[in-house]
């Protein structure tokens, strides 16, 4: 038995999952003629109370799709340092759409009004790039999964506004700060100008993101997906993964924060550990002794057939997921113990 708990994309269709997709309608989607792709555009919408949305083969595409259609070359873009934007997209940003990046230094990935207010102060004259673009991350991937406070994302969107700033919202697990939080998908599409949200993640699909935004919006990024590349012919099928995860995998990810916060205990008494980061959703990150040092404790869980990743400064990170069972669970906890 293979524990792989690298990330929440390691999932496989479930049965039923995969049932959908092989009954799905399918078109040519490139001609707007696949029936399914065209059904699961206007559930997410209609889900954001947004008014059109368009299917990507990842959420990198999406966001630097995003990217592209809020901002002109020589632009910035303003984001926290743990950002997926700046830090996991390949550097998309400068090679796709000539930006730079204003790093603020957040606090797990999330920063704060007076943190933006603070970064588009200044110069706004020939000599400095324009800022133009907002970009959030919720949940925050490299912050272990934390979920911002809604209250400051309000106050985000009001600065944003006052100063002719796009917002766009990485929402790669959003879905798990809906279910953590208790908030809901049309909280957040009055907020933001665009969204991605990712089916891949815990949704549990096998491939595929959303870009949600207005009219106009998703009439230019249908134009920049294909200029990307990600034009693409009868994906129905996959399509019908993501109405599926829509309508039967929000929920259950309340197993996968509970499953998280019990490893998170177990972390916490053992003598290896020497912090564990607060756990809200269903990512875990921890740092072991450096006397047994990150990498050689992933090597000698990998023997045991556990898998896990390395995060850097010598973090190792844990995420739970739908394939993740109760079974495993119970492996998982055993070995950490007795390591």
């Amino acid at each position: 038995m293979i524990i792989d708990l690298i990330s929440d994309t390691v999932t496989k269709p479930t049965k039923e999952m995969l049932a959908e997709m092989m009954s799905a309608k399918v078109g040519d989607d490139v001609f707007k003629m696949d029936p399914t792709t065209i059904e699961l555009q206007e559930k997410a919408a209609k889900l954001f109370g947004m008014e059109d949305a368009l299917f990507f083969p990842s959420g990198t595409m999406a966001n630097q799709t995003a990217i592209k259609l809020h901002t002109q070359p020589g632009d910035k873009l303003i984001c926290d340092k743990y950002a997926h934007v700046y830090n996991y997209e390949g550097g998309g940003a400068a090679f796709n759409s000539g930006v730079t990046c204003k790093l603020i230094d957040g606090n797990r990935g999330m920063f704060t009004a007076v943190q933006l207010e603070e970064a588009i102060a200044g110069r706004s004259d020939i000599h400095v790039p324009f800022s133009r673009l907002v970009c959030i991350e919720n949940t925050t991937n490299k912050g272990g999964g934390a979920c911002w406070d809604f209250s400051e994302l309000e106050k985000l969107q009001k600065i944003s506004k006052e100063n002719n700033l796009a917002f766009h919202l990485d929402g790669a697990r959003l879905f798990n700060a809906l279910v953590a939080k208790n908030e809901t998908p049309q909280q957040y599409g009055k907020l933001f100008d665009t969204i991605s949200i990712c089916l891949s993640k815990g949704l549990g699909a096998p491939i595929g993101s959303i870009l949600l935004g207005s009219k106009v919006h998703i009439a230019k990024a249908l134009r920049i997906r294909k200029l990307f590349g990600g034009a693409m012919r009868q994906v129905g099928f996959l399509a019908a993964a993501g109405i599926y995860a829509l309508d039967n995998h929000v929920t259950r990810l309340a197993d996968d924060h509970k499953k998280a916060k019990e490893i998170g205990q177990v972390l916490e008494t053992v003598s290896y550990v020497t912090k564990v980061e607060s756990i809200e959703t269903n990512i875990v990150i921890f740092y072991v002794d450096k006397k047994i040092g990150d990498a050689n404790f992933i090597k000698k869980m990998e023997e045991k057939n556990i898998l896990l990743t390395p995060m850097g400064d010598g973090k190792i990170r844990i995420v739970t997921h739908l394939d993740y069972t109760n079974e495993m669970h119970e492996v998982l906890l055993k070995e950490l113990k007795n390591f």
